[in-house]
């Protein structure tokens, strides 16, 4: 049997977010595993296998330079964008690869800093940029449109701002900068979101389920859909799983036993009950389009922590380590100490020992999703020797997970 080149590299991820603050698609990091050497089109052929027509677009970034000289010598014409680090153009065989792939066709995107752009007759190259600001950069972007403060007279801009319309920006760190990017520069995407900072910017604001989702789950629920429909939309929203566990578990409903899960609370209650407290959260819930993507990564990585369990678990076990991922930073949307948190509801000690404890059968999973999140292949390298999983399995549920999200194309 031919190993799979899946299990001579370590792969890790990147959303990639669009003006409409959705997914528009995955930058994918991958750096040959110790001495092997990855076969590059074996690796694209992988790739095109897996990969649907309404996966998200991909954005290859090879980690080491022989990996990218192999990319740009073997990718065929209707390859996913290779991203080419700018210093590395320095080199004379980089330089020549990038000018042959180029002729052929591919699809290239510069990456690095907009004060070091690329001399023109080789930026002719490049389909698009992957920029990222210096400090002096963020600065006059911020100088140019100044943000709009509530109760403050507006600031008089100064000077032209340095982002250029239409590119992808990445460490993007301020939620000012992230909407000067995608709104006032339409930049193609932004590579990560500023998390932190969206969430400081609504600290004095109640944390509210999202809008779309509570009535999306009322019109399921109207249309008589499965509880397993109920069961995937209550946990497409972290809060608003968690607000339901909370409830189903208080004493005015006055249930003998704890609630332990999102079925078994949907059971429970009777959907004219989760009617009525659905509709009672919809007049409060969050159309706050910048929590989008705070969202959307928890789910995606409740979904990574899933299918890197080992198969065969039963099913209702599934759903607990989804939950695991699901919960995991309910502490930076409550602002709460996530032991605190998770003590309110009567989850599994499996859930609580894996978030807060670091310990126990979940554990691994959930520490293998979040080094996911990140370029750090040697993280993800040792995790996989500490918790004795196969790297192989690792990239393949990862890929699984990537390849399965659904990006809209322009016309659909």
């Amino acid at each position: 049997m031919v190993q799979s080149v899946l299990g001579s590299l370590v792969l890790g991820y990147r959303p990639l977010w669009g003006r409409e603050r959705s997914l528009v698609g995955i930058q994918l990091f991958v750096r040959g595993e110790g001495a092997a050497q990855v076969d590059a089109a074996h690796l694209l052929h992988t790739l095109q296998e897996i990969w649907s027509a309404s996966s998200p677009p991909l954005l290859l970034t090879p980690q080491t330079r022989q990996l990218l000289g192999d990319m740009l010598a073997h990718a065929p014409r209707n390859a996913p964008w290779i991203s080419v680090p700018g210093p590395w153009l320095a080199e004379s065989a980089i330089h020549a690869s990038v000018q042959a792939a180029h002729r052929r066709g591919l699809r290239l995107v510069w990456r690095g800093e907009l004060g070091n752009l690329p001399e023109p007759d080789i930026a002719r190259c490049f389909d698009n940029s992957l920029l990222s600001l210096r400090p002096e950069d963020a600065v006059a972007a911020l100088q140019a449109a100044p943000p709009v403060r509530p109760g403050t007279p507006p600031v008089p801009p100064q000077g032209t701002s340095p982002v250029i319309d239409g590119q992808m920006y990445e460490n993007i760190a301020s939620r000012a900068l992230m909407e000067h990017c995608l709104d006032q520069h339409k930049a193609l995407a932004l590579a990560g979101w500023p998390v932190e900072d969206v969430l400081y910017s609504l600290r004095h604001q109640q944390m509210q389920p999202a809008h779309a989702v509570i009535l999306k789950l009322l019109k399921a629920i109207e249309a008589e859909q499965s509880l397993e429909v109920f069961e995937d939309i209550l946990s497409e929203d972290p809060l608003l799983a968690y607000r339901f566990m909370v409830y189903t578990n208080s004493a005015s409903l006055g249930l003998r036993t704890g609630i332990d899960s999102l079925r078994r609370g949907l059971v429970m209650m009777g959907y004219g009950s989760i009617k009525r407290w659905l509709s009672d959260q919809l007049p409060h819930a969050s159309t706050e389009a910048s929590l989008h993507p705070v969202r959307e990564a928890s789910v995606l990585r409740a979904r990574l922590t899933e299918h890197l369990l080992e198969s065969g678990v039963q099913n209702d076990l599934r759903r607990e380590v989804y939950l695991c991922g699901l919960f995991s930073q309910l502490d930076e949307l409550l602002r709460e100490p996530l032991g605190t948190i998770l003590h309110r509801i009567p989850l599994s000690e499996r859930i609580f020992d894996a978030i807060v404890l670091h310990t126990g059968p979940y554990a691994a999973s959930l520490e293998m999703a979040c080094a996911l999140e990140t370029e750090d292949a040697s993280t993800i390298r040792q995790l996989c020797e500490t918790h004795e999983m196969d790297l192989e399995e690792v990239n393949r549920a990862l890929l699984r997970v990537l390849s399965s999200l659904e990006v809209p194309r322009p016309g659909h």
